[in-house]
């Protein structure tokens, strides 16, 4: 693992940092709004008066911070790995080039030393059986605050906030008392807990340590201006029948489903997608400033 000096320094410092996700770079947009995107990241961490960390995979070698010859060359170059954590060390023994998942990412920024990692959806439990994403069980082991806007919209919602519990992850819902839905502010599905500020969400993730908790305290936040969760779920629903009909499974349905839902909504999905990473990432660097100094 190399840490970028300017990380390293903040570390050192005791100052904030926040650790961002790349496979929103590599897998979850396109050129050149993934490249944008994560400049734009990046600079809203750093107007919040915390220190970015982008954390990705350069030829077998793990990178937190980044450097902007290193983002733009992940987020431009064709053949790139999503490295999970079941793949994580193949990627690095192979020297491949990779993004890093939720989990991954929140994995390796406990290692470094990194309090607060921000990403827009963390994923959960699909509905199709036995599918369920590496985040849960990440999350469960991975003693960070990880500011997220709710599990992905394609997912099943209930289920998902049932086996956060079931892996005893900390949650709680910033300024709302209900899971939201990614693409959508609110849900059916009410939380255990709420925080209302960013010093109790600093709490509640000093009170996990205190208390010898594992897991991660999710800060679940809600977008600012989304799109109503009955019309994404039935978007969803719409989407999920087509790929039936179309034979379309495995590690092919997930792009597809979000495919889907931008063209069904004219694009609405993709500008909300933008909204929550930017202020999920402002959320994260003022909690991390709560959190700041020695470890």
């Amino acid at each position: 693992m190399q840490i970028s000096e300017t990380v390293q320094s903040a570390l050192r410092d005791g100052s904030p940092v926040v650790a961002l996700e790349s496979t929103v770079i590599t897998h979850g947009l396109p050129v050149p709004v993934n490249l944008e995107t994560a400049r734009r990241l990046e600079a809203a961490v750093r107007e919040e008066g915390a220190t970015p960390a982008t954390i990705g995979i350069l030829e077998g070698e793990v990178r937190v911070g980044l450097d902007p010859d290193e983002l733009e060359a992940l987020a431009t170059r064709n053949e790139v790995e999503k490295a999970s954590l079941w793949n994580l060390a193949a990627v690095a023994a192979r020297r491949r080039w990779a993004g890093t998942t939720v989990a991954t990412t929140a994995h390796l920024a406990a290692r470094a030393g990194i309090r607060v990692f921000a990403t827009g959806g963390i994923g959960g439990v699909h509905p199709v059986p036995f599918d369920e994403s590496s985040d849960l069980l990440g999350l469960s082991r991975t003693p960070v605050v990880v500011v997220s806007s709710g599990p992905k919209s394609i997912l099943d919602l209930g289920a998902t906030l049932e086996r956060l519990e079931s892996y005893g992850v900390g949650v709680v819902g910033f300024k709302t008392m209900f899971l939201p839905a990614f693409h959508s502010p609110d849900s059916p599905f009410e939380l255990p807990a709420t925080v209302w500020s960013e010093a109790e969400a600093a709490a509640a993730w000093r009170a996990a340590r205190a208390l010898g908790l594992e897991s991660a305290t999710l800060v679940f936040h809600p977008v600012s201006e989304g799109i109503p969760y009955r019309q994404v779920k039935a978007w969803v629903d719409r989407a999920n029948e087509e790929a039936r009909a179309a034979g379309i499974g495995g590690k092919d349905l997930t792009p597809y489903l979000l495919r889907r839902l931008g063209e069904l909504s004219e694009g609405r999905t993709d500008e909300v997608n933008l909204r929550l990473l930017e202020e999920n990432a402002r959320l994260a660097a003022r909690i991390a400033r709560e959190l700041a100094g020695p470890a």
